[in-house]
């Protein structure tokens, strides 16, 4: 096992280059994770574990996840402190951290199932948070289109493990999907906050569904809005004027299965 205390290191540099880049993650089919509980959860959910770094501190205090996570096999290094807090992206860094190998995130389309489709969304939190919900829910996967990388570090703490476990389908072209899921007699709705648009409540749901979120500063682009069958909102009282997208998804979600 090899002993890291530098920050130059090429292992530390490499994995500093998947923290900070989506375009360096999509060319390597890699994504790095932080965390003893999140590191855990990915071996359990069967994420290949590529390398493994901890310090001896996290060794003694995380044994039990550490453990799970070596099992999982990769190539594992100690690291000093100093190191550690190069790679931790959070204040009080728990000293185990994962390179990972990413999905093809490219799950079929059950033209019984249930989604909700996400487009544009900017924020790895919001990201982190759609996804617990589609989850917690039961909800058949979840559509990508634009927007954040779901392994964007801080998407993934958001989602507590949902993004390894979820159906993930990344759309190139919303748009074009939502004309797929139209052809093979889906349901397909656009979530809007105008009031002339249906009540989600009182649309029929059965069959096969996908609902559309949009961006959180600017919503659906008008083609998607155009390519779906339906638009729908979400009642609202007070002066709001719309949800945060991650609360929306959330209320949508639920009434998609209730």
């Amino acid at each position: 096992m090899e002993l890291i205390t530098a920050r130059s290191n090429e292992k530390i540099k490499y994995a500093s280059k998947l923290i900070s880049s989506a375009a360096f993650r999509k060319e390597t089919g890699e994504f790095f994770l932080e965390g003893a509980r999140l590191c855990s959860d990915a071996a359990i959910s069967g994420v290949e574990i590529k390398k493994v770094f901890f310090t001896a501190k996290a060794e003694e205090k995380y044994r039990s996840f550490l453990d799970v996570v070596l099992n999982a096999g990769g190539i594992c290094c100690e690291i000093s402190e100093d190191v550690a807090k190069k790679l931790s992206d959070t204040e009080n860094p728990q000293g185990i951290f994962c390179i990972c190998r990413a999905k093809d995130n490219q799950a079929e389309l059950d033209k019984n199932g249930k989604y909700l489709a996400i487009e544009n969304l900017q924020d790895p939190s919001n990201l982190g948070a759609v996804s617990r919900s589609v989850e917690a829910l039961g909800l058949s996967g979840l559509i990508v289109s634009g927007g954040c990388d779901v392994y964007n570090p801080k998407a993934l703490r958001a989602a507590m493990g949902s993004l390894f476990r979820l159906n993930i389908i990344k759309a190139d072209s919303l748009t074009e999907l939502i004309e797929k899921a139209n052809g093979i007699g889906m349901l397909t709705l656009a979530s809007v906050p105008k009031n002339d648009a249906l009540d989600i409540r009182k649309v029929k749901k059965s069959g096969g569904v996908i609902c559309c979120i949009g961006n959180e500063g600017n919503g659906l682009t008008e083609e998607t809005i155009s390519a779906c069958r339906e638009r729908i909102t979400i009642p609202m009282q007070g002066r709001a004027e719309s949800f945060n997208a991650s609360a929306a998804a959330a209320i949508l979600a639920w009434e998609l299965v209730r």
